[in-house]
């Protein structure tokens, strides 16, 4: 069975341990319940591109307990004590390592690397049980939109054994210009952007090696760390089966201040690509 490939936000640091982020995140929370919900068999395992992790090479998780890796900071003690247990999937990981070396690339295996809060926290909320296979894939930390493109074309065949690939990031990371400023870059960004995913594959794959021509697009990625859509769309050779975008009213709270702001892109953004 082909299962798709999404690309998908991640939310805001360890959100399902804090109450009242939770409540905030409540559309994303459904919107990935109901993802993991479509599936008519369960995947054999999950391959997630995450947003906080890059290297100098493509590196592919190895370990068959992965640990955690806590990249967030100023949150609840409890939250840095979060464990989310899913086994690893040596196996896969060793055939992804194969699948970027035969595209020409350099890659490295890590039996250290553990599940960074892009992962663990939205594979909790679709598998609580944590009874899929996992394991993670860096960035490049050049961020060549031309080479991840080719990596996604090189991931490809995974689909077809049962992997479900996950790119974890956001379509607006610029934590400075967090505020109602944000709101209309964001809201040009997307438009730019799903406009371009529902081009034809050639002509799309076209626009977003040029991103940083799309409106505001330095604004809303600063630096595209959170942008692995890249390896999602050259998996697959067709246009999106579903966009979903919702803007909901959010609140930062920290050391007892509340400000209003914009979550943009923001919540729940899930790209489904067939």
């Amino acid at each position: 069975m082909r299962l798709p490939t999404y690309f998908i936000s991640h939310g805001g640091g360890p959100w399902p341990w804090v109450a009242d982020w939770r409540a905030h995140f409540m559309n994303l929370e459904a919107s990935l319940i109901a993802m993991a919900a479509d599936f008519e068999i369960e995947p054999r395992a999950i391959l997630v591109i995450s947003g906080h992790w890059e290297e100098p090479n493509f590196t592919v998780m190895s370990a068959s307990h992965p640990p955690m890796v806590y990249d967030y900071y100023g949150f609840p003690k409890e939250t840095y004590e979060v464990r989310y247990p899913a086994p690893g999937a040596v196996a896969l990981a060793h055939k992804t390592a194969e699948l970027i070396q035969a595209a020409g690339h350099k890659v490295t295996l890590d039996d250290t690397r553990g599940f960074d809060h892009g992962a663990f926290v939205p594979l909790f909320t679709m598998y609580p049980d944590a009874q899929v296979p996992t394991f993670q894939l860096s960035l490049k930390s050049d961020y060549d939109p031309v080479t991840h493109l080719a990596i996604g074309r090189a991931l490809a065949p995974l689909r077809d054994e049962g992997v479900l690939i996950i790119g974890s990031g956001l379509s607006y990371h610029n934590l400075p210009l967090f505020g109602p400023a944000a709101r209309a870059p964001s809201e040009e960004f997307d438009a730019w952007l799903f406009s371009t995913l529902h081009q034809p594959p050639a002509a799309r794959s076209l626009k977003i090696i040029d991103w940083e021509t799309a409106p505001a697009a330095r604004i809303c990625h600063p630096q595209e760390d959170h942008s692995p859509l890249f390896y999602c769309l050259r998996c697959s050779r067709r246009r999106p089966l579903s966009t979903h975008l919702s803007r909901q009213r959010h609140f930062w709270r920290r050391n007892s201040l509340e400000l209003p702001f914009w979550l943009a892109p923001t919540k729940p953004i899930i790209i489904a690509l067939n």
